[in-house]
C-alpha cells in the first residue's frame, strides 16, 4: 500500500530513469540543425575528431550526444530512415548497459546502431547478439551502410564461416552473429594451438537483440562441443527391446513436469528377469539403470513432431521456443540414441564433453551487456539476480490501440480447433489478415488440415529456413492473408499492414530476369522515403525498378487502408505457453507503430499448461458448470487461473536456470584458470621457465607425500620415493638413501632433474625443446581437461543422491569438484614431464614438423600447427 501512494508522488522506477534520459535527448535534438549543414565528408570526418577526444581524455559519456545525432543523420541520408526521440533513448539505456524494452516494430535494428557507433569508437569491436543466421546478415547488410559510410568496419558471422572468415568478421569494429556461433567460437579458440588460429579478440560490449528468447528461454542449455565417445551403441538397441515390454503404470511411473520416470518394485523385478542379472542396483550395472531411465523418457516423454522429427534417417530435435530444426544439435547422457533406437534409425555414438560453458557464464565475460526486447518486464527479477541487468520499458513513439479479448476456454482441443477455424474463415472472407500461433509442429499441421478441408488458402510456418520464414511473415498484413506460425516465428520481422512493399518489389524483380545488385541501395531508399512523403519518384528515377518500388508501394498503400478499416492484424493464440513472455511476444505481432489490431487465445482443458499445472480447482468448477459442446468459457478468474499456472511454470524454470548456473560456476572457475594458462603458453616464445618450475613441485610433492605422517624415512621408504621418481623421470636419480631430512632429500632430487633436463636440452636442441615442450603441455592439459569434464558429468549425476543423507548436493560437487581439479594440475605437471624426459632422438634429416607428427600418431589427434623451420638434424623421436 505505501509502495503504491509513494509510486504515485515520486513515480515509479521506470518513470525516474526515463526522466533522466529526456535532457540528455533534448542535447542531441539542439544539435540536429548543426548536423544537417555538414557535407557528407565532413559528417564522416566526425569519427576521426570522435576518435581524437576520446585519445585525449574524453569518456564515451562525454561525446554521447553529438555522436548519436552524426548516427541519426548518416541513417536519414543513407536509409532514408530518421531515430525518434523514443528510439533515442533506447540507444541511451543500451549503452548504459541496460535492457531497454521495447514494443514490436518500434524499430529495435535502428537503435542499436547509436550505442553500436559509439562504443565502436574505442576500437575494442562490438558485438550485436541476433536469434538466427539470417538475421544476423540482414542487420549487418541493412545497417552496414550507415557504419561504413562514418568510416567503420562491420561484418557477421555465419555457421558455415571457416577460421579465416570468422577472423575477418571479428576484426570489424562491430560484428554481428547468434550466441551460439560468439559461444562456440569462444570455445573453439581455447582448443586451438596456435594464438594466430583464434578468431575472438575479446569480450568488450555485447548488445543481445530479442535478450530474454537468449538470455532466459535459451540459457537452460549449456553451449557444448564433443567428440565421440569409444562405447559400442549396441547397447541402445539391446535395452530399448526391454523396455517396450514395460508397462506404464505397472512397471514404471511418469512424472511429465519434470519429464521424469520411476521404476516400480515391479518393474525392477522385470527387468532383472528380461537382462538374466539378480540385482538391477548393483554397483556394476549403474550404467544399465541408466539406459533404462532414458529408453523410457525416449519412448513416452519425447513425442515425434514435438520435440524432434525424423528426417533423412536422422532424429533432428525441435527447438521447444521457437518450433524450428536444429540439425547438428543432439541430446546428451544417451537420450538422443536412445530415441534413435525407439525409431528405428541408426544410431550414432555417444559423444563426450570436449569444452562447455553456458549462455550465462559465456555473457558475463563481457566488460558490458545491453539487452532489448519487446517483453522482458515479466523476467526483470532474473535479468537483476543472474546478469545485474536493469530493464527500462521505453514508450511507444505512437500509442498503442490493440484489442487484447480475454482468454476462452473450451473443454476439449477438437472443440477448440473447431472454434478456430470458424473463426479464421470469418476474418478470411472479410479479408481481415490472422496470424495464428502454434506451439508445435504437430498443431500447425493438424491447422492446416482442416483448413485445406475449408478450402482456406494459407501459409504454414514451421522449421523453414529463416530466410524464407522472414519473407512470408512480412506478408502476413495483406489482406485475405492466412498465416500460420510457431508462436516466434518470424521474430525481428515487421509485419507491416497491406503488405511490405520491398519484398513484392523485389520478388518481381527477380522473377523478371532483373539483377539486384545493380541497384544502387541509395536510389532505392530514397525512392521509397519520396514515396511516404507523397512524391512521385518515378518523376527523378526513371529507371524500371523504380517504377516497380512505387508501383507496389502504392499497391500495398491500399491495401493498408481496407486492411485498418477492418481492424487490423488478428493474432490468434492456440495455446498458452508455459512463459507469459512469449504469449506477449504472438500479441505484440500485432497493433505496431499506433497500427489497429486485436488478439485473443483459445484455449482448451487438454492443453499441456492446463493439464500440468492448472490447478484441480479449476478442473472442477468447469464440470460443475455442465456447459454444452463448443460453448467456451469466459471469466475473468479462469484468465488469473491460467496466469497463476504460468507464474508456476516459470519460477520452476527459473529455478532449473539458477540450479544450472550454480553447478557451472563451479566449473566455471577451473575454466577460467585452464584457458587462461593454455592462453599464457600460447603467448610464450619459451616455456622453459615453467617446466623448471614444474620439476621443482613435483620434486617437493613427491617428497612431501613420502613424509606425510612421518618424522624421517626408513630406507625402504626412500626406496619407495625413488620409484616413484622413476615413474615421471624415466631415470633412475643416484641419490644417498641414508638422506634423512626432507630439505636435503628435495634439493637432491631437484638437482638430479634439472641436470637431466640440461643434457635433454643440449641433446636436441634448445629451439627444438621449446616447441617439443608446448606441444606436450598443450596436448596434456586438452586431453586430461576433457576427462576431467567427463568426471565432473559424473559427479553431477551421483550428488543428488546424497539429499537423501541430509547432504546439499551442491556443497558436495563443489567439494568433490575442488579435490578433482588438484588432482587434475597435478597430473598435467606430471604426464607432461613423463612425456618429456621420456623423448629419445636419433639422427636424421627430417623437419621439427615431422617430429610432432609422429608424437601425434603415438598420443593425440590435435591441430598443433609448428612453425616452419630450417632443416637441422637429430630429429628421430621415440616417446
Amino acid at each position: 500500500m505505501i509502495a503504491k501512494v509513494l509510486s504515485k508522488i515520486i513515480g515509479t522506477k521506470n518513470e525516474r530513469e526515463l526522466k533522466k534520459l529526456k535532457p540528455i535527448v533534448q542535447r542531441i535534438n539542439d544539435l540536429e540543425p548543426e548536423i544537417k549543414k555538414l557535407s557528407d565528408d565532413e559528417l564522416a570526418r566526425k569519427t576521426v575528431e570522435f576518435k581524437e577526444k576520446l585519445g585525449r581524455g574524453a569518456t564515451l559519456d562525454d561525446i554521447l550526444p553529438e555522436a548519436f545525432a552524426v548516427v541519426r543523420e548518416a541513417a536519414r541520408r543513407i536509409l532514408g530512415m530518421r531515430h525518434f526521440d523514443v528510439q533515442l533513448m533506447g540507444g541511451i539505456v543500451l549503452h548504459q548497459g541496460k535492457i531497454a524494452e521495447m514494443k514490436t516494430g518500434e524499430g529495435k535494428t535502428l537503435v542499436a546502431t547509436l550505442p553500436a557507433y559509439l562504443n565502436a569508437l574505442t576500437g575494442k569491436g562490438v558485438h550485436i547478439v541476433t536469434v538466427n543466421d539470417y538475421l544476423a546478415k540482414r542487420d549487418a547488410e541493412w545497417m552496414g551502410p550507415i557504419y561504413r559510410f562514418l568510416g567503420l568496419t562491420v561484418g557477421y558471422l555465419q555457421n558455415n564461416m571457416n577460421d579465416s572468415e570468422r577472423k575477418k568478421a571479428y576484426a570489424c569494429d562491430i560484428t554481428y552473429g547468434t550466441n551460439s556461433e560468439f559461444g562456440f567460437d569462444y570455445l573453439r579458440d581455447n582448443m586451438k594451438y596456435s594464438l594466430d588460429d583464434m578468431v575472438q579478440r575479446g569480450h568488450y560490449y555485447v548488445i543481445i537483440d530479442e535478450v530474454d528468447s537468449i538470455l532466459i528461454d535459451e540459457a537452460r542449455t549449456p553451449l557444448i562441443i564433443s567428440g565421440p565417445s569409444e562405447e559400442s551403441t549396441d547397447i541402445y538397441y539391446f535395452i530399448d527391446e526391454i523396455v517396450r515390454k514395460l508397462k506404464i503404470d505397472t512397471h514404471f511411473t511418469i512424472d511429465e513436469k519434470t519429464k521424469n520416470v520411476t521404476l516400480t518394485e515391479e518393474g525392477i523385478t522385470e527387468c532383472e528377469r528380461l537382462l538374466g542379472i539378480k540385482n538391477l542396483y548393483n554397483p556394476r550395472y549403474v550404467r544399465l539403470v541408466h539406459h533404462i531411465h532414458q529408453a523410457l523418457r525416449a519412448h513416452h516423454l519425447f513425442k515425434r513432431d514435438v520435440d524432434y522429427v525424423v528426417k533423412d534417417g536422422k532424429i533432428i530435435i525441435v527447438d521447444e521456443f521457437t518450433g524450428r530444426l536444429m540439425p547438428g544439435r543432439r541430446w546428451s547422457d544417451g537420450l538422443h540414441q536412445a530415441i534413435e533406437a525407439k525409431e528405428r534409425v541408426r544410431i550414432e555414438a555417444e559423444n563426450q564433453t570436449l569444452a562447455m560453458i553456458t549462455i550465462q557464464n559465456y555473457f558475463r565475460m563481457y566488460e558490458k551487456i545491453a539487452g532489448m526486447t519487446g517483453t522482458a518486464e515479466t523476467e526483470a527479477a532474473e535479468f537483476k539476480e543472474i546478469y545485474n541487468l536493469d530493464v527500462i520499458v521505453i514508450p511507444t513513439h505512437k500509442p498503442m490501440i490493440r484489442k487484447d479479448y480475454p482468454d476462452v476456454v473450451f473443454r476439449t482441443q477438437r472443440e477448440k480447433f473447431e472454434k478456430v477455424v470458424e473463426e479464421i474463415e470469418k476474418c478470411y472472407k472479410e479479408g481481415r489478415p490472422v496470424l495464428v500461433g502454434t506451439t508445435s509442429i504437430e498443431k500447425s499441421e493438424l491447422l492446416s488440415k482442416m483448413l485445406k478441408k475449408r478450402k482456406i488458402p494459407h501459409q504454414v510456418l514451421n522449421a523453414k529456413h529463416h530466410e524464407k520464414e522472414a519473407q512470408i511473415i512480412a506478408q502476413a498484413g495483406r489482406s485475405h492473408a492466412v498465416t500460420i506460425a510457431t508462436n516466434m516465428a518470424g521474430r525481428g520481422v515487421d509485419i507491416l499492414l497491406g503488405g511490405n512493399p520491398e519484398g513484392l518489389a523485389k520478388a518481381q524483380l527477380e522473377a523478371e530476369g532483373y539483377d539486384l545488385s545493380e541497384i544502387d541501395e541509395r536510389a532505392w531508399n530514397e525512392v521509397l522515403t519520396m514515396a511516404k512523403q507523397g512524391i512521385d519518384p518515378t518523376t527523378k528515377y526513371k529507371d524500371y525498378w523504380a517504377k516497380v518500388l512505387y508501383e507496389k508501394y502504392l499497391e500495398c498503400q491500399k491495401d493498408a487502408e481496407k486492411v485498418k478499416a477492418l481492424g487490423g492484424l488478428y493474432i490468434i493464440g492456440t495455446e498458452r505457453h508455459e512463459s507469459r513472455r512469449v504469449d506477449n511476444q504472438l500479441r505484440g505481432r500485432a497493433g505496431r507503430q499506433g497500427d489497429p489490431g486485436a488478439s485473443k487465445f483459445f484455449l482448451s482443458l487438454e492443453d499441456d499448461l492446463l493439464r500440468l499445472f492448472g490447478s484441480d480447482k479449476l478442473k472442477t468448477f468447469v464440470e460443475k458448470l455442465g456447459l454444452p459442446e463448443g460453448e467456451p468459457l469466459e471469466h475473468p478468474w479462469l484468465s488469473k487461473a491460467i496466469e497463476q499456472a504460468q507464474k508456476k511454470v516459470e519460477s520452476f524454470h527459473f529455478e532449473i536456470r539458477k540450479h544450472l548456473l550454480e553447478y557451472d560456476d563451479v566449473m566455471n572457475k577451473q575454466r577460467e584458470t585452464i584457458y587462461s594458462q593454455r592462453k599464457e603458453i600460447l603467448k610464450s616464445e619459451s616455456i622453459k621457465d615453467w617446466i623448471l618450475s614444474m620439476i621443482e613441485e613435483v620434486c617437493e610433492e613427491l617428497v612431501e607425500s613420502a613424509f606425510i605422517e612421518k618424522r624421517h624415512l626408513e630406507k625402504e621408504d626412500i626406496e619407495v620415493l625413488i620409484e616413484r621418481f622413476k615413474e615421471i623421470f624415466a631415470f633412475t636419480p643416484e641419490i644417498d638413501t641414508d638422506l634423512a631430512r626432507k630439505e636435503q632429500l628435495f634439493e637432491e632430487l631437484k638437482e638430479v632433474a634439472f641436470k637431466r633436463y640440461e643434457e635433454k636440452e643440449k641433446q636436441i636442441g634448445s629451439d627444438n625443446l621449446r616447441e617439443i615442450e608446448k606441444y606436450f603441455l598443450l596436448t596434456t592439459i586438452d586431453t586430461l581437461w576433457k576427462e576431467h569434464l567427463l568426471m565432473l558429468d559424473h559427479i553431477k549425476e551421483s550428488v543428488g543422491l546424497r539429499g537423501y543423507g541430509q547432504k546439499d548436493p551442491l556443497q558436495e560437487y563443489k567439494k568433490e569438484a575442488f579435490h578433482l581439479f588438484v588432482d587434475l594440475m597435478k597430473r598435467i605437471k606430471e604426464n607432461t614431464l613423463s612425456y618429456l624426459f621420456r623423448i629419445e632422438i636419433e639422427e636424421s634429416n627430417e623437419e621439427i614438423g615431422d617430429m610432432i607428427s609422429e608424437l601425434e600418431k603415438n598420443k593425440i589427434e590435435t591441430n598443433f600447427k609448428p612453425k616452419k623451420k630450417k632443416k637441422k638434424k637429430s630429429r628421430r623421436v621415440r616417446i
